[in-house]
């Protein structure tokens, strides 16, 4: 799953990513680029078992 993440502001992270065509963006704060990126990976995950869930 590729997604883009950027510093907006000083401790302000955006971010994006397409699932089955839709695109998805948000923002999340923190410091830490680390943190945000893990916190859209979590993100991505929670949109995964949406998809699965309704799948089934």
């Amino acid at each position: 799953m590729q997604f883009s993440i950027r510093e907006a502001l000083p401790g302000e992270w955006r971010y994006s990513f397409k699932i089955d065509g839709k695109t998805i963006s948000g923002k999340t704060q923190t410091r830490l680029q680390l943190l945000a990126v893990r916190r859209v990976k979590d993100r991505i995950n929670r949109e995964l078992n949406r998809g699965a869930e309704t799948q089934s």
